[in-house]
């Protein structure tokens, strides 16, 4: 049975104990942010204690080499202070010992990347509303039309961008920057294409800043008129990541007609416009079913939610798309509906949205 570098990992890192503490390093999160990408290379860090022995960084850097598909190691080595004498023993601080709270850091100042364009984050409420079928071919009818586009993919916990454009395997890296592989006319990076098919984003949320902040500045964009951000659903770390790495010009909701997924994307509108970015407008999506013998619309998932929620935040309605299969299809195949069949409805309706976010995005001051 054949297993996976990840699991190889897991195994041989298992056999390692702590001296000091007698636990494994691997089970006890002593060695944690294990990442691995499709060619060998592995990266991980390993929280040394004042008191641990500092060989076992050297006994951990053994056992990676000698697993089996590993090229290249990166071992981030991080101590923790010992405890000064006057605070050992005492288990908890008396009244008026506490230590003072410590200061808030600041949060970070966005950068303006002028060769990115204009950032474009296309975000929901929730998953499987259809946000990655509607970046991916937003992305492509604006390239399509003539525009320089790139598309990040920051879906860390979910990157199907690669599929959806049809591009496998890994970027090369040219003089320390990050070659973003290309399709249908648009640039674009993923961590999908980093990381091997099985593998899981266990991260938080430092780990996934730094990783948005490395799509933003070590990708080799070039000179791009957009860039268009598939958001992971939510209102979590991935979304504020972004706002405070770079200014973002504008996001775009996605929500299906009922209500549930309307009052989510609410959220979404709500978080953007609490941390100053402009919302640009709705997209629904799903919105209805058009039979294929005689073309009559079935609105199997409700109607009206998109333009209820426009209505009650004041944003103009970007458009309707209906349920259409080879959408579906396409997706699967790395061939978008715009590009696959540019004369269905969903298609038409995919690039009419894409001129009224650029309409819209211009009507933006510049910050």
């Amino acid at each position: 049975m054949t297993t996976t570098l990840q699991e190889r990992l897991a195994k041989a890192l298992g056999q390692i104990r702590n001296a000091r503490t007698g636990a494994g390093v691997y089970e006890s999160q002593q060695l944690r942010d294990i990442a691995t990408t499709v060619d060998g290379k592995v990266r991980a860090t390993l929280q040394l204690d004042a008191s641990d022995d500092p060989t076992l960084a050297r006994e951990v850097r053994r056992a990676i080499e000698n697993v089996s598909g590993v090229t290249d190691i990166q071992l981030d080595v991080r101590g923790a202070s010992s405890p000064s004498p006057a605070s050992r023993g005492r288990s908890l601080p008396v009244m008026d010992q506490a230590p003072a709270a410590p200061a808030r850091p600041a949060a970070p100042t966005p950068k303006r990347f002028t060769n990115l364009g204009k950032v474009i984050a296309i975000s929901s409420g929730k998953g499987g509303v259809g946000k990655s079928t509607v970046a991916v071919n937003v992305a492509v009818a604006l390239a399509k039309g003539g525009a320089r586009v790139g598309l990040m993919d920051a879906d860390i916990y979910g990157p199907n961008i690669p599929r959806m454009m049809g591009v496998f395997g890994a970027p090369p890296v040219v003089k320390e920057k990050i070659m973003p592989l290309e399709a249908h006319g648009v640039k674009l990076i993923s961590l999908g294409m980093m990381i091997e098919p099985d593998q899981p984003a266990i991260w938080r949320g430092p780990i996934v800043m730094k990783i948005i902040n490395q799509f933003l500045q070590d990708v080799a964009w070039g000179q791009l008129d957009y860039l268009i951000v598939d958001m992971p659903p939510g209102t979590g770390d991935a979304q504020l990541s972004l706002v405070q790495a770079t200014n973002v010009d504008g996001a775009v909701i996605v929500t299906t007609p009922q209500a549930v997924s309307v009052g989510d994307a609410l959220r979404g509108v709500k978080m953007f416009q609490r941390v100053g970015v402009p919302v640009l407008g709705i997209v629904e999506n799903m919105s209805w079913l058009e039979c294929q013998h005689c073309g009559k619309p079935s609105a199997i998932f409700g109607s009206g939610g998109g333009q209820r929620l426009a209505t009650m935040v004041d944003l103009p309605l970007l458009g309707q798309i209906p349920l259409h299969p080879p959408v579906m299809e396409g997706g699967d195949d790395g061939r978008p509906i715009v590009v696959a069949d540019a004369s269905s409805s969903a298609a038409r309706a995919l690039s009419g949205i894409a001129d009224r976010i650029v309409e819209a995005i211009g009507a933006v001051p510049a910050a």
